[in-house]
């Protein structure tokens, strides 16, 4: 018999292969899905014209192990050949397409109930398809795809092969993107939520536009009571920033306290002139003889000029010390006095020297006094207190505040990072522009509202500060 097997992805393209193999006298005598689409076994209606022959019946017993093999590869030849029941009786095309279904049928059951079941089963007598006159070569049609519905073979259980270990880069991006989604889902979240209530979003506006952080504006008022009107809303984010703002006011001002303090900060924040300003409120309060002044300022041409004339001016005596030994040394001798005052070079967060500096400056009895200038901008300032940030509580004087368009950032930078405010400066004068750090002065300065600008947003833009993902603030924030 001439029968072949065709593969196609759909059950049209094998069939049209089969058509294409055998002509219109096509017949199919089985189909079946497979794992890469649909699998057609079929034949020539002359095949079934040699059942007629009687010498047919020799040569066709030959092929039927090959056709039960083409057919059915897996399963193993148990039963009763297929030729004996061929040479019995010749079949017309359907009679042979049930006869071969069921027979693939109990195969495959056999294969799956075990070989005593089928030891059982092929104890039975088989039934054997009726007998039918062969039709001519004319009336044969081509057979559409006819569906077997078979027992499924068991799929062998194949051991799960082991996942290759993620490395810890694809692992730290994973977390980051995780982050990046949760933070955005809470921002959409909390827009909505402002975007509700028009009171929230006018403070939103009100504290951005005052030079106030995203980040701080909003955990301040994710933390407003409901339900509280305008004017007691305003009273209520002053307060929170005014009890969240460190100073000094509970304790002695610090020309009265005393101590040694070096002056750090980035350059031309007023260092020198924040140092003569202490040194006068020092010598005012307790005399000249009480006031020491150190510089360490080597790099600045005049800078050791510009402190000793100032120190001229209050009747102190300015010294400079080049090295961590000489300023060990001038300690020493200037440990009677109620105030020391050590001017630093001014340097830039990434400059290099600054770890030098800072490690001169590391001596026991040593406080740091961090000069910020208030009219600085957020992320400078940020990156300023960050570097010169210290163990313990760290102290800051806010200097040029007579030059600053907007306090928002800098006591934003101040509160994030709980500083300690020791006072403020303004102006140039000796020591009269000096001003005690007082919170609610300050605050009440910064809400203020500024005249109009271009870096000022509108309701709109508040999609812009809230999209990017931000960062929890620095420290606890009182509420």
């Amino acid at each position: 018999m001439n029968i072949q097997r065709f593969n196609a992805p759909t059950a049209r393209e094998a069939l049209a292969k089969a058509r294409h193999a055998f002509g219109d006298g096509t017949l199919i005598l089985s189909n079946r899905p497979t794992a890469t689409g649909v699998e057609v076994v079929a034949t020539g209606e002359e095949t079934l014209s040699a059942l007629d022959t009687p010498e047919s019946f020799a040569d066709r017993s030959k092929d039927q192990p090959a056709l039960r093999r083409a057919t059915l590869p897996s399963v193993p030849e148990t039963s009763t050949p297929v030729e004996e029941d061929a040479t019995q009786l010749a079949m017309s095309t359907l009679s042979f397409q049930d006869y071969v279904r069921e027979r693939m049928l109990r195969r495959r059951h056999e294969s799956m109930t075990g070989p005593t079941a089928a030891a059982g089963q092929e104890a039975a007598p088989e039934r054997t398809p009726k007998a039918a006159a062969l039709p001519g070569p004319r009336q044969i049609e081509i057979q559409a795809p006819i569906k077997v519905t078979a027992v499924p073979k068991p799929a062998p259980v194949l051991a799960a092969p082991h996942a290759p270990a993620l490395s810890q880069g694809i692992v730290n991006e994973l977390h980051a993107m995780k982050a990046l989604i949760e933070d955005r889902f809470n921002t959409l979240t909390w827009l909505g939520q402002a975007r509700q209530s028009p009171i929230q979003s006018n403070l939103m506006l009100k504290l951005i536009r005052a030079g106030y952080s995203p980040t701080l504006a909003r955990t301040i008022l994710e933390r407003m009571p409901e339900e509280m009107g305008a004017t007691d809303s305003v009273r209520w984010v002053m307060d929170i920033l005014e009890r969240n703002l460190k100073t000094d006011a509970a304790t002695r001002p610090i020309h009265e306290e005393g101590g040694t303090f070096a002056l750090v900060g980035a350059t031309g924040v007023g260092k020198t002139t924040t140092a003569a300003k202490l040194a006068g409120l020092c010598a005012r309060t307790h005399g000249p003889a009480s006031v020491g002044l150190i510089t360490l300022d080597t790099y600045r041409v005049g800078a050791h000029e510009q402190l000793r004339a100032f120190g001229r001016m209050l009747g102190v005596v300015a010294h400079l010390a080049h090295d961590r030994a000489a300023l060990q040394d001038l300690l020493n001798l200037l440990g009677n006095k109620k105030m020391v005052l050590i001017d630093t070079t001014g340097l830039a967060p990434n400059d290099p020297r600054k770890r030098g500096m800072l490690d001169v400056l590391d001596l026991p009895g040593v406080n740091r006094l961090l000069v910020l200038n208030a009219g600085g901008h957020g992320d400078s300032l940020d990156d300023v207190v960050s570097s010169f940030k210290s163990t313990g509580a760290q102290q800051a004087v806010l200097s040029k505040t007579d030059e600053a368009a907007k306090l928002g950032p800098a006591l934003d930078a101040i509160i994030r990072h709980q500083l300690v405010l020791r006072g403020v400066t303004m102006g140039q004068k000796v020591p009269e522009d000096w001003e005690a750090a007082d919170a609610a002065k300050l605050v009440r300065q910064s809400m203020r509202s500024p005249a109009k600008s271009a870096f000022d947003p509108k309701p709109a833009d508040l999609d812009f500060f809230f999209t990017p993902a931000s960062a929890s603030p620095a420290g606890r924030l009182d509420a």
